[in-house]
């Protein structure tokens, strides 16, 4: 199986140096290829358009006029061309927009390698061009087979590096179980069974980060004003906005509580998921289109916060890796349909959480009788 680990980097200055020269050497062959790309058909519309071959074919070339970008590693600068071509084929699928060039005033900086990276101790890794660099626990790499690697350096200042690794996963004990889920926003799951996952709480972590994003536009713009004036008043030293570093302090805190807020949904959603991959063998979940639920502005927020695709998604691979079932079916009228005589009672308010079926006299509780009706069509669907 193919897996992703990711580890927190603890780079010295120089390694910080290092690291923020190979992020400008990937942005730079992004930006140098793109515009050759454009002046190329710009010249010949008619030209053939350079694939992922010609640009890897143009980096020798590229290196001997820009010498600082053998100070990268070369596999990063391949795969830099691989994206780029990657975004021109969806451009021609229209899948796509057309390409945009890298700033490097943009917060969060990256970069991709596929090989040469390998574990030296427990919380020591070996980096090309980079060398041995103090990281968190190493333990979940040892046995896997490193398949590439991507640096990350973040909005909140902290450096990260993420592993695409094949290793072997033990499938998880049959139980014969089988449950269907039905998606909320007052419990973010609930079963057939009648069990009920709430949604998780970071009413303080979004406090405080609507305190600091307060903060980081008011110094932001007081920054802004400075600028201008000063710049306005000398002509001969001219200063940049970077280099107020009140709104910048501002800026790194905003971005460490909303990546609490991340962390703390994500950290949930496994725990969730990694709880019904063992308790059932065959999962059954709607398939809710969230973009168009989003639409409703009363409700948008919540949606978004509940986390629903990224819920699925990760019972998606979870189930594939464990040796369990899951089976997608249409939310059509399940939670109108009584789940035992069948009878349709009509649309109903969200307010109704509970109703009674006027055809059997059944008193039901809205979601759990979705979710009833949810594992019953998905049951149907794979017989």
């Amino acid at each position: 199986m193919i897996k992703g680990i990711k580890l927190r980097l603890y780079p010295n200055q120089m390694q910080q140096n290092l690291l923020f020269q190979m992020f400008g050497n990937t942005r730079f062959v992004w930006n140098q290829m793109l515009a050759m790309a454009k002046a190329r058909y710009k010249n010949n519309p008619s030209s053939r358009f350079i694939d992922e071959y010609g640009m890897n074919y143009l980096l020798k070339p590229l290196k001997e006029e820009y010498p600082f970008l053998k100070n990268s590693d070369s596999t990063s600068l391949q795969v830099t061309n691989h994206n780029l071509a990657q975004a021109f084929k969806m451009l021609f699928q229209h899948k796509g927009g057309y390409p945009h060039f890298k700033s490097r005033k943009i917060s969060k900086q990256s970069y991709t390698g596929r090989n040469g990276c390998r574990v030296e101790a427990k919380r020591r890794i070996k980096l090309p061009k980079i060398g041995s660099i103090r990281t968190s626990k190493t333990t979940h790499l040892i046995g896997c087979n490193i398949k590439r690697y991507t640096v990350t350096y973040e909005p909140t200042g902290r450096y990260y590096v993420s592993f695409q690794v094949e290793t072997e996963i033990n499938q998880l004990p049959k139980t014969g179980d089988a449950v269907g889920i039905d998606v909320g926003l007052v419990n973010l799951a609930i079963t057939s069974d009648g069990k009920k996952y709430g949604n998780f709480n970071a009413h303080w972590e979004e406090k405080q980060a609507q305190i600091w994003q307060s903060k980081f536009s008011k110094r932001k713009h007081q920054a802004t004003v400075a600028v201008r004036q000063w710049n306005h008043n000398h002509q001969d030293s001219q200063i940049e906005l970077n280099d107020y570093q009140n709104w910048q302090r501002a800026r790194v805190q905003r971005a460490r509580y909303q990546k609490k807020i991340a962390d703390k949904r994500k950290d949930y959603l496994h725990k969730v998921t990694t709880d019904l991959v063992k308790r059932y063998d065959v999962i059954v979940i709607e398939d809710l289109k969230t973009k168009n639920l989003q639409k409703n502005h009363h409700l948008a927020k919540s949606i978004t916060n509940a986390s629903w695709y990224q819920l699925r998604m990760m019972l998606e691979y979870k189930s594939q890796w464990y040796g369990k079932q899951l089976v997608v079916v249409r939310p059509n009228y399940t939670s109108q349909i009584c789940n035992k005589c069948g009878y349709h009672s009509g649309s109903k308010p969200l307010e109704i959480r509970e109703w009674t079926c006027s055809q059997c006299g059944t008193h039901h509780d809205r979601d759990i009788n979705a979710a009833i009706n949810i594992l019953n069509k998905g049951l149907k669907a794979i017989g």
